[in-house]
């Protein structure tokens, strides 16, 4: 079975270029981010890194820590880190891990079981470790993206994503379309309309099972 939206992430222990880490421990009680490549010193990738690193205030604001994974070792993410930060223009201090014998690929399920890398392999021997995972302080998963390895990833849509999660989560509501941080939010169906009102006040009913409403400042 693979792994699907609302299931607990394996508990792995694995090695990155900042030391050993297991996976639940990492997470702890906040946000996680899991993202993948398929291989060190690729184009696409090098700006996807820089992009994270960039982006280290926002994830901090939001108690969220980053895990990069490639299917190469530790000395080439160490090497690979200064060209990041020279494409990117920040320093990359997330942990990258060193998944050279595919163990968390093929636990995530973005690499079939029989999968194996090639002497002499290329990016497209593992062009499906491209997947973005967001992962709760349940230790289960939230949302999942993959890509191709010729489109670079948004990352401001994984932030939007995170701030979206985290407001479902914490306010038992949900999120439109584009939604973003300070817009109406939508009332669950499940929650009469009675019991809206007592908990939100006004809200806007848009259609019967469309409502929508403020969050409290």
């Amino acid at each position: 079975m693979g792994l699907r939206i609302n299931d607990t992430i394996p508990d792995l222990t694995v090695t990155t270029d900042l030391g050993e880490i297991s996976l639940h421990d990492w997470v702890g009680d906040g946000w996680a981010i899991l993202f993948s490549h398929p291989k060190d010193f690729t184009p696409v990738c090098t700006t996807e890194f820089g992009a994270v690193a960039r982006l280290a205030e926002e994830w901090q604001k939001r108690g969220c820590k980053v895990l990069g994974v490639s299917v190469d070792g530790v000395e080439d993410h160490v090497k690979w880190k200064a060209d990041i930060e020279t494409v990117g223009g920040a320093a990359p201090r997330f942990p990258i891990v060193a998944d050279e014998g595919l163990e968390l690929s093929k636990a995530f399920d973005m690499l079939p079981a029989e999968a194996y890398l090639p002497d002499g392999r290329t990016p497209a021997d593992s062009a499906t470790v491209r997947s973005v995972f967001i992962i709760g302080p349940d230790k289960q998963v939230k949302l999942i993206m993959t890509y191709p390895m010729t489109v670079g990833r948004n990352f401001g849509e994984v932030l939007r994503a995170l701030d979206a999660l985290q407001t479902t989560a914490g306010h038992g509501v949900a999120t439109p379309a584009d939604w973003t941080v300070g817009q109406d939010v939508i009332i669950p169906p499940s929650v009469s309309d009675a019991d809206a009102t007592a908990k939100f006040g006004a809200y806007d009913a848009v259609l019967p099972y469309l409502r929508k409403t403020k969050l409290p400042s």
